[in-house]
This record gives structure tokens, sequence and C-alpha cells, in this order.
């Protein structure tokens, strides 16, 4: 069975940090990636990553702030968020496809598998 679970949302104020992690089972995901969604908007790619790791892809939003990682031995996936702001809250989701180059690692719409989403709330 596959499942993507998310941990370590909660309710943090503006320029706290906050570290997300997903833990996949059931696949051996290759593309792998946070996105989040805020009441009355669309789902929005945060952060992607390769099986490899190296060629992390950030939104211009989360430049220099956040940063996403991938233990492929525990099959997890991390956020580390910095200098959280107001207009990061969110649910944030976690991601994944099995192919390498799934344009997962660019759009939700082409992520094969999620979780069920954790929330963030950031107060000012």
């Amino acid at each position: 069975q596959v499942q993507l679970v998310e941990s370590g949302g909660g309710l943090v104020q503006d320029g706290a940090s906050l570290r997300l992690s997903c833990v996949a089972s059931g696949r051996t995901f290759l593309t792998m990636g946070w996105f989040r969604q805020a009441p009355g908007k669309e789902r929005e790619k945060v952060a992607t990553i390769r099986w490899s790791g190296s060629i992390p892809s950030y939104a211009d939003s989360v430049k220099g702030r956040f940063t996403i990682s991938r233990d492929n031995d525990k099959n997890a996936m991390y956020l580390q968020m910095n200098s959280l702001k107001p207009e990061d809250t969110a649910v944030y989701y976690c991601a994944a496809s099995e192919s390498l180059w799934s344009d997962c690692y660019n759009s939700p719409r082409n992520c094969d598998y999620w979780g069920q989403g954790t929330q963030v709330t950031v107060s000012s």
C-alpha cells in the first residue's frame, strides 16, 4: 500500500522556523516535492527534489528561506522552513512520482501520490 505521511506542521510566529517531514512507503519515489494550498488559492509548488538530491528546485517565494532534502535510506523527505512569514500559511502536502523525470518536479498536476497534508499557520 502506497502511503505518504506528513508531520511537523503547527502554529508559529512570524520569523520562526519549522521542519516538515514526509515518510513514504509502498514504492520507491524518484521525484518528490512539497506543495501548499492556502484558502481560496490554487495548490502551488514549494520545493521539489530528484532521487539524487542534487537538483532541488524552489518557488521564488521561498528561495533562501526553505531547504528541501531527502534521506533515501529512510524513504523520507524534509522541508526546513526558516524566517516564516504569514503568507506561508497553508496546508502543506507531500507528493511523489515513481518517475525520475516526472513533471511533478514542476507542477502539482503531474504528481501521482499525495499525503494528507499538514497545516502550517504563521501569525503576525
